[in-house]
């Protein structure tokens, strides 16, 4: 379920990570401020060149990546976005699909997003999906809940 919102800004991030892929990064530029802070659990980055050189840099080693947009809450210029990506890395899970549910929260300036924060279980994308460590971590969890 997604909440309609009239916020201009957040309708356009959305339209742009619904369509986001490896050639057409530069469509960051219409969302993001050029003072942007942007964090995930794995990287801070700072300023909105940077910001692109980071995608590029993650977009080099996926072979597809799709968001779904879940859920968006929005109040006086700040906003959390419930999503699910889907995504196909070459050195991971065999190429194989790997599915991930995170959330952003978001704040805007000037029309634009300018801080960006994600919350994901890095473990889920990216630790239990190598070959050794994988299965260890799968161990674990399962050990924790037993």
């Amino acid at each position: 379920m997604t909440k309609t919102t009239s916020a201009l800004w957040l309708q356009n991030f959305t339209a742009v990570y619904r369509e986001l892929a490896s050639d057409n990064l530069e469509a960051l530029r219409k969302i993001y401020h050029p003072e942007v802070v942007f964090c995930d659990p794995l990287h801070r980055v700072e300023g909105l060149d940077n910001l692109l050189d980071y995608f590029q840099g993650l977009y080099r080693q996926v072979i597809s990546c799709e968001f779904t947009i879940d859920e968006v809450l929005e109040h006086q210029g700040e906003a959390a976005v419930y999503w699910t990506m889907t995504f196909r890395h070459k050195q991971l899970n065999g190429c194989q699909p790997i599915v991930v549910e995170g959330h952003s929260q978001l704040r805007a300036k000037d029309n634009k997003v300018i801080y960006h924060r994600d919350y994901f279980d890095v473990g889920a994308m990216l630790y239990e999906q190598l070959p050794l460590l994988g299965g260890l971590i799968r161990a674990v969890k399962r050990r924790a809940v037993n």
